[in-house]
């Protein structure tokens, strides 16, 4: 009898308890959904200013006590001195010593091109600000992916050309096919000896089940309005004119992306280079894909004396539920890793 109460005893706190965590969710929840939902919002970094911090801290930690504090001292005389000129271009009101901004965008690109939306917040606040003086540089990384996405974030680096804003993209691993599409618009195009360039043709890869299906005696009807609505089908019986028409559409796709490559680097043989083919680095250069070999890390610290350097980041809002699923899949990732570090530990000892 003690055993059946003690038992209820329990079952009751466990179900008070559970009820207790639904109320919390549901009214957490209740409330997000109250909130007035953020799409995202901009991030920007001062990277001069972490560049110039990093430098101090490495030549500090190189110098001796007595060298650190008569480093000190100059710095101190130096940053009065600053502040002294700064005073004065404010009171003459001059504003041709001030730096011009270098905007640093980053861009990898994934197969259905879903980091334009991004993109577009990113340029959008860029052109809204920006100047003839200032410069957008894009580290750009991906393989290519759908004609239409890629074609729409191509356009939105061309909304920089349409404004002057002076635009130079660097690859330090690969821009290929829509990568590539993207990179070609810059006035200037950067690359790392050993990254991947070019890629300027079209492809297409299609499964057929048919006679998966007939096998096991599986009928499959497809109906359409219209000769070529559908050119070639996964399950269906395809024929010969499907696949000439089909054909003659990545053709024409290819024609569009040689002439916009064209009429970006009118410098390029277009005949020789846009036959699917990719070359890295060093060999593009010679074919006038690329301007120069170097690496984006180089090019900023080149530009760090000259231009004052940002990072223009939109990061888009996570709801309730991407975060306690994100927060769930690194709990379970971080515990796997432990285990498995555990193990290999003692196989070790």
């Amino acid at each position: 009898m003690d055993y059946l109460m003690q038992y209820g005893l329990f079952l009751a706190k466990a179900v008070t308890f559970v009820i207790t965590i639904v109320a919390v969710l549901i009214a957490i929840i209740a409330l997000t959904s109250k909130q007035k939902a953020k799409k995202g919002e901009l991030e920007i970094t001062d990277l001069s200013e972490q560049i110039n911090d990093t430098k101090t801290s490495i030549s500090e930690q190189l110098l001796t006590p007595a060298q650190l504090k008569a480093k000190h001292k100059e710095d101190k005389k130096a940053h009065k001195a600053e502040q002294k000129k700064q005073k004065a271009l404010a009171k003459s009101e001059t504003k041709t010593t001030i730096k011009p901004q270098l905007y640093v965008l980053d861009f990898k690109g994934s197969i259905d091109a879903k980091e334009v939306a991004s993109l577009r917040e990113e340029i959008t606040a860029i052109v809204s600000v920006a100047s003839e003086q200032d410069e957008v540089f894009v580290r750009l990384e991906s393989g290519g992916g759908m004609v239409h996405g890629y074609g729409l974030a191509a356009s939105q680096l061309q909304r920089l050309k349409d404004k002057n804003i002076p635009l130079t993209i660097a690859v330090d691993k690969v821009a290929a096919s829509g990568g590539y599409m993207m990179a070609c618009v810059a006035d200037k195009v950067i690359a790392a000896p050993f990254s991947i360039i070019g890629s300027i043709g079209v492809i297409a890869q299609i499964p057929n089940f048919n006679k998966l299906l007939k096998k096991h005696d599986v009928e499959f009807e497809q109906l359409t309005a219209g000769q070529y609505k559908r050119t070639l089908t996964m399950f269906g019986e395809n024929d010969d004119l499907g696949r000439e028409k089909f054909k003659q559409e990545l053709e024409e796709t290819h024609q569009l992306f040689k002439l916009f490559v064209s009429e970006h680097r009118p410098q390029l043989n277009i005949d020789k280079i846009a036959t699917g083919e990719h070359w890295y680095g060093t060999q593009a250069l010679d074919l006038e894909l690329v301007d120069k070999i170097q690496t984006s890390d180089d090019y900023l610290l080149e530009q760090l004396e000259s231009k004052h350097i940002v990072q223009v980041q939109y990061k888009k809002s996570k709801k309730l539920a991407e975060k306690i699923g994100k927060s769930v899949a690194t709990s379970v990732e971080s515990s796997l890793l432990q285990i498995m570090h555990t193990n290999i530990s003692r196989l070790f000892k």
